[in-house]
């Protein structure tokens, strides 16, 4: 088995280690990370720049760059010739539950994964610092996504509460919000700059959720998330709309016949 590793908090987190010393006792393991944190870059992608790859050891690379290009340069120059079977990101220093996903480097590098057809998950370590006992179970789960394909276009998030958690439970996103809070500041210069998201995220207690798991139920949550971001229950209300001055096509393509 091929596995490769890539994260957000960069090529030195201990939970990157973690990982990679649990998965390389069954498997050939590649590791392509930032040469430096890159917490909450979501997925971009460095297109104005070159980037500068750096290899520390065999098959452990380092990349100025993002968690999106370190899986775009090893899924198409570094093992092009030699495809992972599945990708880990992680293990995240904290959660990435609910609205997280939308910020996470992490999530986006198994969302980048993904999206070049590779069977891929994203691990968080959601408190405290216990990243051996978290990359057993993720060990294990890499194991049996391997044997079990995930669907086109999907990817596996999974959040490891900082307890000793022997259940899982598989649940739906949540909602987690960092506030409103801006915090504006002035430089030893006298110019303002400014701090956003202060303060402790809060969740909403919804059941079934990964947010309700982790943090209410100290379970692992596991949620399957989808590339295809489209309401489809709801664009039949949209094709009712009225836009003044213009028409619905009726091409059947477009009708929402599947």
């Amino acid at each position: 088995m091929r596995i490769l590793i890539s994260n957000d908090d960069g090529i030195q987190a201990e939970g990157l280690h973690a990982l990679h010393d649990e998965l390389a006792q069954f498997a050939e393991v590649w590791v392509v990370a930032p040469d430096r944190e890159q917490s909450a870059t979501s997925h971009s992608i460095t297109l104005q720049r070159p980037l500068r790859i750096k290899e520390l050891r065999p098959r452990w690379y380092q990349v100025d760059g993002t968690p999106t290009d370190c899986v775009y340069v090893a899924l198409n120059h570094l093992m092009r010739d030699a495809k992972p079977d599945v990708v880990c990101a992680g293990i995240n220093h904290g959660p990435n539950v609910g609205n997280d996903v939308l910020y996470s480097g992490t999530v986006a590098a198994a969302m980048e994964a993904a999206s070049l057809e590779v069977s891929s998950i994203a691990f968080s370590l959601a408190a405290g610092l216990d990243f051996r006992q978290a990359a057993r179970f993720a060990a294990l789960l890499t194991r049996e996504t391997a044997g079990r394909p995930l669907p086109a276009g999907t990817l596996l998030n999974v959040n490891i509460p900082g307890n000793s958690s022997s259940a899982f439970a598989v649940t739906h996103l949540g909602k987690r919000s960092y506030g409103s809070s801006v915090v504006e500041k002035v430089d030893p210069r006298g110019r303002l700059y400014y701090w956003i998201g202060g303060g402790e995220a809060q969740y909403d207690d919804i059941p079934g959720s990964d947010c309700n798991a982790v943090f209410g139920d100290g379970l692992i949550s596991i949620t399957l998330l989808n590339l295809d971001m489209t309401d489809h229950p709801l664009l039949g209300s949209l094709r009712g709309w009225q836009v003044p001055g213009f028409e619905l096509s009726q091409a059947k393509s477009y009708s929402g016949e599947r």
